[in-house]
């Protein structure tokens, strides 16, 4: 192979990594090294480290700038087994989410209430089985169109429900006690 070819090919294989680890269509909602496209709240003290959101301190939310209808997000949430982390959606009240105003797929194995445990959209809908997330890297989905919502966990569905209280509003991701670190957070917008 000419070293022409060779550039090329390399080229070719560099753009398709690059769009295999984005997937179609979706966008990155975390540049790998800071905090710059989210609105800080709470008290959590969030870091960036080696690619990772990580927070260790309760209780605080990093929220989109953006504000999204129906989507599809995804990321990797890696927690402890005592940890409370999830991903928040269509937020009313950005400045202090909360299920009280939004939606959240939750990451929380010993939740007092386990109708709200790790794979519920708490107060919505309880999981469908019981996965525990702790200790490991898991990929939370989150796909929301109108009314419809259902979350997965490694490609298991954990929770499905129709709920039109919140139409719009920004995703969150959430530190709520223990260790929670999140990587590849990605949203694609539905049509």
């Amino acid at each position: 192979m000419t070293r022409k070819a060779s550039l090329i090919v390399a080229i070719w294989l560099t753009a398709v990594a690059a769009s295999a680890q984005t997937g179609a269509g979706f966008k990155n909602l975390f540049n790998g090294k800071d905090l710059s496209n989210w609105n800080v709240t709470g008290n959590a003290d969030w870091q960036v480290k080696d690619g990772v959101i990580e927070a260790t301190k309760a209780r605080g939310f990093l929220v989109t700038k953006e504000s999204y209808t129906d989507f599809e997000l995804r990321a990797d949430v890696w927690t402890t087994p005592d940890s409370n982390g999830g991903l928040l959606f269509r937020i009313t009240k950005p400045e202090d989410p909360g299920i009280e105003n939004g939606y959240e797929l939750n990451i929380n194995d010993k939740r007092a209430d386990q109708t709200g445990r790790t794979g519920s959209i708490v107060n919505v809908a309880k999981p469908l089985v019981q996965f525990d997330a702790g200790g490991k890297w898991v990929t939370a989905v989150v796909t929301a169109r109108g009314a419809h919502m259902v979350g997965t966990l490694n490609g298991i569905k954990t929770a499905e429900a129709d709920d039109a209280k919140y139409k719009s509003g920004p995703v969150s991701l959430q530190a709520a006690g223990g260790v929670v670190r999140y990587r590849n957070v990605q949203i694609r917008e539905l049509k």
